[in-house]
């Protein structure tokens, strides 16, 4: 394991004009309208792609307080092996891997996938949600950002419950 070179939070201490303009693009593809489950799972995987263990472990979390079924996070490496993702998330996650490797250009089978499943402007939003995930995989990777820790609930044992 490597040690940071700088926390995730000190980018916006030495440049708040690029850590505001980041952030706010991260947030329109929300404010448009796409299901905040499928931009988390696109963030997800397209990080887990780069290997920025802050982002993947941050939209993680995120996605579960979203509702996303572990399965889904859990078996989103392998998407296209496994039944558990819908038409518009496979299309969605076929277009971020697409954008996220840039090994040339996009597909035509993969484009009429993702206009089959999205809307002109939503198809607009979802790359913007690409783009931006992108971005901030080159800073964690860069500054080898630490993932931020999962908080543990402790559960309490209450006499008379199936915990007690």
């Amino acid at each position: 394991m490597t040690h940071a070179r700088q926390e995730n939070g000190q980018l916006k201490q030495i440049a708040p004009d690029v850590y505001d303009a980041v952030l706010k693009l991260a947030q329109l593809a929300g404010k448009a309208g796409l299901d905040k489950q499928l931009i988390e799972l696109v963030k997800i995987r397209a990080s887990q792609i780069n290997g920025c263990a802050f982002c993947v472990q941050y939209h993680i979390l995120i996605a579960e307080k979203l509702g996303v079924s572990a399965d889904k996070i859990n078996l989103l490496v392998v998407w296209r092996e496994v039944p558990q993702f819908s038409g518009r998330e496979r299309a969605a996650l076929a277009w971020a891997e697409a954008l996220t490797r840039l090994s040339g250009d996009v597909s035509d089978e993969v484009y009429a996938e993702a206009t089959a499943e999205f809307s002109e402007q939503e198809l607009v939003y979802l790359t913007s949600a690409v783009a931006v995930i992108n971005v901030w995989n080159r800073y964690g990777v860069a500054y080898r950002w630490a993932p931020p820790a999962r908080r543990v609930r402790l559960r309490v044992a209450v006499p008379g419950s199936r915990l007690g």
